[in-house]
């Protein structure tokens, strides 16, 4: 008869952040995974910097607005962990689904970078951990700063194997074969929403190359989703006029591993799509081309991925104060834990005298 695998449930979310408000915007994102729950889903995934909207306006520095809107973008952002990422936590937890959600990351050290991340929040209320994009794009680099490879990591869940990228980390081809190499099965791709970011054939391509079924989400942004005093922010083009804030218009959707869509896309509306999904059907696809497993070569190519964190400084400790922790040691004096916790306090405490502290 063979394994019996239980269905299981996707959901896309596609709704407008309230732009420009981190606050409002995570309010909103809670009523949203309520809604997936009661949707049936096991995963509610949402959009590139959902939390708090595409930052668009860095394609055009040179306008008077661009100054208070970076402003106003640095100052919502989402530190992790923070009472936002805290309260995802516990809707993911009273909803009872996993969460992949994008949000600008503000660096909690410095304050003074945002990094386009995906948050993993499992159902148990837990933040299972975050991806930094490794590359932003063209004018995304004036307002995002670089990722590291230590977040090309798999999440084992109760459904699958769970991984996600940001747009056009498909279009580098390496992040996502670094997810396939661990064995995918599960992906959850976040895009700022439309046709201009090569979602749809990139997204497809991705499931077909990995066997694994894809929650296509992209962000919605139409004119009404934008805070009046922002409406009439505007940009004159070859003669025409333009909103400041590029208009995204989803099309979201869920991918089979077949590359045939399971639901959607959807274009320029909130909704949040659904489909079911069986790991069977995954092995099935990756039996036809397993591109970690017999339909690779590891004879003739050979991906090595960085995998240490991203660091800009090594703080090391008093030379002295290690030779004489090394000298107790050997000398007997320091035997076990407690007393090399004692002597680092004792080295601690002699530190802060001479400092005067």
């Amino acid at each position: 008869m063979g394994d019996e695998i239980q269905d299981f449930t996707l959901a896309a979310v596609q709704a407008a952040p309230v732009y420009l408000d981190r606050d409002a915007s995570i309010e909103k994102a809670c009523r949203l995974i309520d809604e997936a729950a009661a949707l049936g889903s096991d995963l509610a995934v949402f959009g590139e910097t959902w939390v708090s909207g595409y930052a668009s306006f860095a394609a055009w520095p040179n306008h008077p607005a661009f100054g208070s809107l970076l402003r106003r973008f640095i100052l919502n952002g989402v530190e992790v962990p923070s009472p936002a990422t805290d309260a995802l936590c516990r809707a993911a937890r009273r909803a009872g689904t996993d969460v992949v959600i994008g949000v600008a990351e503000r660096d909690s050290a410095t304050q003074g970078s945002i990094y386009c991340t995906l948050l993993f929040i499992g159902r148990e209320g837990k933040l299972l951990g975050k991806h930094r994009k490794l590359k932003p794009t063209m004018y995304e680099r004036t307002v995002w700063g670089e990722g590291d490879g230590s977040s090309l990591v798999l999440y084992d869940r109760a459904y699958g194997r769970l991984g996600g990228l940001n747009c056009w980390e498909h279009q580098m081809v390496l992040p996502g074969y670094a997810l396939i190499s661990q064995g995918i099965q599960v992906h959850a791709g976040a895009w700022p929403g439309g046709a201009f970011t090569r979602q749809d054939v990139l997204s497809r391509a991705f499931a077909m190359q990995s066997g694994a079924y894809v929650v296509m989400s992209g962000g919605l942004i139409r004119e009404e989703d934008l805070p009046p005093d922002l409406r009439d922010l505007r940009m004159e083009i070859g003669g025409a006029s333009r909103s400041l804030i590029l208009p995204c218009d989803g099309l979201s959707g869920i991918i089979g591993p077949n590359g045939d869509y399971l639901a959607g896309p959807v274009q320029n509306e909130e909704t949040i799509l659904t489909a079911k999904a069986n790991l069977g059907t995954v092995m099935f696809q990756k039996m036809i081309a397993d591109h970690a497993g017999h339909y690779t070569r590891p004879d003739v190519f050979e991906l090595r991925v960085n995998r240490r964190p991203k660091r800009i400084n090594a703080l090391e400790s008093d030379p002295a104060a290690i030779a004489s922790i090394r000298s107790g040691i050997e000398n007997g004096s320091v035997r076990n834990g407690d007393d090399l916790r004692g002597a680092a306090e004792d080295l601690k405490i002699g530190a802060d005298a001479a400092r005067g502290g």
